[in-house]
């Protein structure tokens, strides 16, 4: 269960500061998952207490790209973030899985 709705943790700069200040976590996942199913998911999958999820759904871009025959026009396709919020002295090591 916990494969299907947890897609991938997002490794960027800003995910990797709230993990390290505020024990946030920074999620992708499936479009159709609610606060429920992903706060089971993570406690399933990582054995940690989660306090707080909160999501946003990242809208798809238009991307433009020159070639020899023209101009392509494509679009990047919109996903769901969850920002999970760990309790007080829980971490998660997300580098361990790789």
């Amino acid at each position: 269960m916990a494969k299907s709705i947890l897609i991938k943790p997002v490794v960027s700069e800003k995910a990797e500061l709230l993990s390290e200040k505020r024990t946030q976590y920074t999620f992708v996942v499936t479009k159709t998952a609610n606060k429920i199913e992903i706060r089971k998911a993570v406690e399933e999958r990582y054995g940690v207490s989660v306090d707080r999820v909160n999501t946003v759904v990242v809208p798809g871009k238009t991307k433009n790209r020159s070639t020899k025959s023209g101009i392509i026009r494509g679009r990047v396709a919109a996903f769901k973030k969850a920002v999970v919020t760990l309790t007080e002295g829980e971490t998660i090591d997300l580098y361990n899985e790789i």
